[in-house]
């Protein structure tokens, strides 16, 4: 937690809840959000003082016609192959805003991995395997949570496989 947010109280979202009730232990990390920002996931970094290989956004793909969730390092771009093979698949593409907030239940920029409408297949890029503590949106713009890279993937049930592209 930065320094300006000392004494707040993280808000409760459906990514907190389902983290708490797994037994999942992760800390909360609120910062200010700028409606303006370009890139919700380099902005996290940025307020939260973290590395952007630590900072992970959350994609929703549909591979082959059905829904698959990427989770790729801020700084890196998602490569829709990599991932349609990781999911078994032939092709990839980038599911609408509209379409990716209806099937998770959070908007775009707070789309969290954990705590969906529904459990999707998930895939976390091979980086964070390397990483003691990676984080990813808690369910809401301004609002990241970090936890170890093994318990995002058992949460949710996720493979780890290579679909970032620097």
């Amino acid at each position: 937690m930065s320094k300006r947010d000392k004494g707040r109280r993280e808000p409760g979202t459906p990514a907190t809840v389902a983290l708490t009730a797994a037994g999942i232990p992760f800390t909360a990390h609120s910062y200010a959000h700028d409606p303006g920002a370009s890139s919700y996931g380099l902005e996290a970094a940025a307020a939260l003082g973290l590395a952007p290989e630590t900072v992970f956004k959350t994609l929703l793909a549909m591979v082959d016609g059905e829904p698959a969730v990427a989770i790729v390092p801020v700084d890196t771009t998602l490569d829709l192959k990599a991932l349609a093979a990781a999911r078994g698949g032939r092709r990839a593409e980038m599911a609408d805003g509209p379409v990716a907030q209806r099937l998770t239940g959070y908007v775009i920029g707070g789309i969290s991995p954990v705590g969906q409408k529904r459990r999707l297949p998930t895939v976390i890029d091979i980086s964070a395997q390397d990483l003691t503590s990676m984080y990813v949106s808690g369910g809401q713009r301004g609002f990241d949570v970090g936890l170890a890279p093994a318990d995002l993937r058992q949460v949710t049930d996720a493979v780890f496989a290579p679909i970032a592209r620097r």
